[in-house]
């Protein structure tokens, strides 16, 4: 399971990033790609467990579990909506993924 984890973040992270790019231009296959990617990236931060008592870390962990179900939900706004709603729930996943990906790490810090 060590193993898969950070594979799934590399997958995913690859697919979430070419079918973003790609649905520019109106490719079909972009959205799928983009939700599949986006789903491995979630899985993957779902199933990394934080084993420590630190509750700021805790709170962190939360926020970025809810950072991957809003790039999820990007996925889905391609698929069901017209216009450009998607990049908004995308730029909302990334700037909180971006956030606790630097939090994270400064209070695991602390702790040591």
């Amino acid at each position: 399971m060590k193993k898969i984890i950070p594979a799934l973040y590399a997958v995913g992270a690859v697919m979430i990033l070419t079918g973003a790019i790609t649905f520019i231009t109106k490719w079909p296959f972009a959205p799928y790609i983009y939700t599949i990617g986006a789903t491995l990236f979630a899985l993957a931060q779902i199933n990394t467990p934080y084993e420590g008592a630190n509750k700021n870390v805790k709170r962190l962990r939360r926020q970025q579990i809810l950072g991957a179900l809003f790039l999820v939900a990007a996925g889905a706004f391609m698929f069901f909506t017209n216009k450009n709603e998607w990049i908004v729930v995308l730029t909302i996943g990334a700037v909180i993924e971006l956030y606790t990906s630097f939090r994270i790490p400064q209070e695991e810090q602390k702790d040591l």
